[in-house]
């Protein structure tokens, strides 16, 4: 009996009511599964690098507020903004350059606003420069 003399001789059984699963999806079926769903995700994310916000120097803010009140006394000018912009999931964030219009100055909202809408906020801002066209 501990050689399975009994069974070992019977033909296998196939159904008459089901159709035989392929060896493909019998396969499928002992798969590895993802144990640690998002897992690779989250170590993407902390990989992800992000600036610091740097706070500027008294001089660089001194020619900033130059800057800010000459596009003030100035019509619409065509400006090109360097701004932080904060991450949305992590500490730090980014430095980008946004070129526009400028249309006018929320002083509620501290928001410098464009012609096409866009907003920056004038606490992250930390270069403006003045261009011809855009």
């Amino acid at each position: 009996m501990d050689n399975f003399e009994d069974i070992i001789n019977i033909p296998h059984h196939i159904s008459d009511k089901r159709i035989p699963m392929s060896m493909y999806d019998r396969a499928v079926q002992f798969a590895p599964f993802a144990a640690l769903t998002g897992y690779d995700e989250e170590i993407d994310e902390t990989a992800r690098l992000t600036d610091p916000f740097i706070d500027l120097t008294e001089d660089r803010a001194d020619e900033l507020n130059i800057a800010f009140r000459k596009m003030l006394a100035s019509d619409r000018p065509c400006v090109t903004v360097t701004y932080f912009k904060p991450d949305s999931r992590k500490e730090g964030g980014s430095y980008e350059k946004y070129s526009g219009t400028f249309r006018f100055f929320d002083a509620a909202g501290n928001l410098i606003k464009f012609t096409d809408g866009k907003c920056i906020n004038a606490e992250r801002i930390c270069k403006i420069e003045f261009s011809q066209n855009l």
